[in-house]
């Protein structure tokens, strides 16, 4: 599958950043949260560890999930748990656990059935879209790593699969906040990083979406206010879905205020 040798590319470019890293300088602060690089690093192992299990043994993943929510209801949190199932690993040493293991679940994942069903969190999914996931949630996490190092990330047109999540979530933005989905969903028209167009819906002057596919995707995923980018919506539509569109699973969750996630320059 194409999706898993993407997954395994974006991958591999945040190891690229953080290869250089010292172990103090894993304990950094992000912008998302206030987690740390640790953390980041350490909730996406996890859960690529997850999407391996589920892709070989469903049930040794419902026992995983089981686990996790018990944890959860006996008042520790998601990323509590997270550090308990590790060992503490951090730094260096999750590092180069952390490679090895998206290495191995983009192989298994490249040889997979893609319309096979999966476990997950929510409803059953394909395989395709499981690791696909992988890459939007690696992806949009790595952000708060690149802005709190300084660093302007580089993008490439496999984003695309990022983009196609947003897209298909545009009515599971408003059905999570128990709202009625406009039945006309915004044409959307995004300039790749390649210089190529992505398009879709049908062409509107008047309900319309903008921009660059970095931008969207940063939207979508919640990783920037739409304030905070060159994203042009016009229409009440699409004014509403950037100002609140969520393409990850859960509760109802607001973007991030305007100006509260930036690369941060060392000199401020």
């Amino acid at each position: 599958m194409e999706q898993a040798a993407d997954f395994r590319d974006e991958s591999d470019a945040i190891h690229r950043l953080l290869e250089p890293l010292a172990d103090a300088d894993w304990d950094r602060a992000t912008q998302f949260k206030g987690w740390t690089i640790n953390d980041v690093i350490a909730h996406l192992h996890m859960w690529n560890y997850a999407a391996c299990l589920t892709l070989v043994d469903a049930d040794a993943f419902l026992k995983f999930r089981r686990e996790l929510a018990d944890y959860v209801k006996a008042g520790g949190t998601h990323l509590q748990f997270n550090h308990a199932w590790l060992g503490g690993i951090k730094g260096r040493a999750l590092l180069a656990r952390w490679r090895d293991l998206y290495r191995d679940t983009a192989d298994q994942f490249a040889v997979g059935d893609p319309k096979a069903r999966v476990k997950w969190g929510g409803p059953d999914m394909s395989v395709r879209s499981c690791i696909t996931a992988r890459l939007m949630e690696t992806w949009s996490h790595a952000q708060a790593v690149y802005d709190v190092l300084g660093v302007e990330r580089i993008d490439h047109d496999r984003i695309r699969n990022v983009a196609v999540i947003g897209i298909n979530t545009y009515g599971w933005t408003f059905v999570n906040r128990k709202l009625e989905v406009p039945a006309e969903p915004p044409y959307v028209r995004l300039t790749a990083p390649s210089g190529a167009v992505w398009e879709w819906h049908d062409p509107s002057d008047t309900n319309r979406i903008e921009g660059t596919a970095m931008d969207f995707c940063q939207v979508v995923t919640q990783v920037r206010n739409v304030a905070d980018t060159g994203l042009r919506a016009t229409g009440d539509t699409a004014t509403r879905w950037m100002a609140m569109a969520q393409c990850f699973a859960g509760p109802p969750e607001d973007p991030p205020p305007p100006g509260a996630r930036r690369i941060q320059r060392p000199n401020g």
